[in-house]
């Protein structure tokens, strides 16, 4: 494909990332109208409309008039009778819009695939992490009804249109309109019989790139990641959720006291290295010149009675030019620090030595 379709592709995936993104209010009347139609499209009356600030509030609140019973409970998700009814509507509707593909077309499939839906898709999968926090558990992962809101796959028939010229049938363009104007208009929402749970967008997001296909993840060095109109808040560090000390007040008796190995990391990290040794009181084992990483030097610690940390720098260059520090656990036993970087890798310290070059 040429370069000129490809920025096209690049052109499209971006717009959908925005509408993904978006922290503008959401457009009530064209959500509720939209929502609406689709609740036509399985057989259901109009519902009531029950906006809410965030994911949070709609994810412990009940909408108005609905019984407090346990199955009404947003945790409940994957038992509720509409959203799997909602998921097979688009599911046929993806069918009858490839069966209309020709074989020019289809042509444009595969650079689609790869330029546009799968960046959207991993950076859908990063941008879910309110979900994830309003819920507190693994509920959310065992419904498919975030997947049919991710906008990865509305993306990838947009661009099939404007750049394969897909002509899709009137029937499926009208179903495949419904789809968009929600995901223009609005984020979440939640289909109960009778009434629809819509969370407003958030006010604030903060994402950064870290993929070289457009690819974001949510991340914030002095604030919360997302935040939203009541107060709601989400931290990240580098596309992980982190409790709000982390990046406010990270210090080192919180972070010994840390259960979760990726959080003590990500607190560690903005803390830095440097900081973290000294305020630790970290005693240095031993340090070697990186033989994977030429000008740069291994540093060993001790950590914990039964392990030790190497402290190396990243091989590749961040985007802002630096060079990332990083610790990675290792046994007490390694008092080389080369030895302790082959086994980080699985190798003894003879083969690391011939390593080219470490990323």
């Amino acid at each position: 494909m040429s370069v000129l379709v490809q920025r096209e592709a690049a052109a499209i995936r971006e717009e959908w990332l925005g509408r993904a993104s978006s922290t503008r209010p959401a457009d009530r009347p064209a959500a509720e109208a939209a929502i609406t139609g689709l609740y036509t499209l399985i057989g259901e009356a109009p519902p009531r409309f029950h906006w809410v600030s965030s994911p949070a509030t709609a994810v412990a609140t009940l909408p108005p008039g609905v019984r407090p019973r346990p199955s009404q409970a947003v945790e409940h998700l994957p038992s509720w009778p509409l959203p799997p009814r909602l998921k097979a509507v688009t599911d046929e509707l993806r069918r009858d819009l490839d069966v209309s593909l020709t074989p020019i077309h289809r042509r444009f499939d595969q650079m689609i695939r790869d330029n546009v839906g799968r960046p959207l898709a991993l950076s859908a999968a990063a941008l879910r992490m309110p979900l994830q926090g309003a819920h507190d558990s693994a509920s959310h992962r065992r419904t498919s009804w975030y997947d049919t809101l991710c906008v990865s796959w509305l993306a990838h028939y947009d661009a099939l249109r404007r750049i394969g010229g897909a002509d899709f049938p009137p029937e499926a363009s009208r179903r495949l309109g419904l789809w968009t104007a929600v995901a223009r208009s609005c984020r979440w929402w939640w289909p109960r019989e009778g009434v629809c749970t819509v969370a407003e967008r958030p006010v604030a997001l903060h994402t950064e790139a870290w993929g070289d296909d457009g690819e974001v993840r949510l991340h914030r060095a002095d604030g919360p990641a997302v935040r939203y109109a009541d107060g709601w808040e989400v931290h990240a560090w580098h596309g992980t959720r982190v409790p709000a000390w982390v990046i406010e007040d990270p210090d080192v008796r919180r972070i010994a006291r840390e259960p979760n190995v990726e959080v003590r990391r990500c607190a560690v990290e903005r803390l830095g290295w440097t900081a973290y040794i000294e305020q630790a009181g970290l005693r240095l084992v031993a340090t070697a010149p990186d033989p994977g990483n030429p000008g740069a030097h291994l540093r060993l610690y001790d950590l914990r009675e039964n392990a030790r940390v190497l402290v190396a720098v990243n091989g590749s260059v961040e985007r802002d030019g630096t060079r990332r520090r990083y610790g990675l656990t290792v046994p007490r036993f390694l008092d080389d620090p080369v030895a302790a970087a082959g086994w980080t890798y699985g190798l003894s310290a003879a083969q690391y030595s011939l390593l080219a070059r470490r990323t």
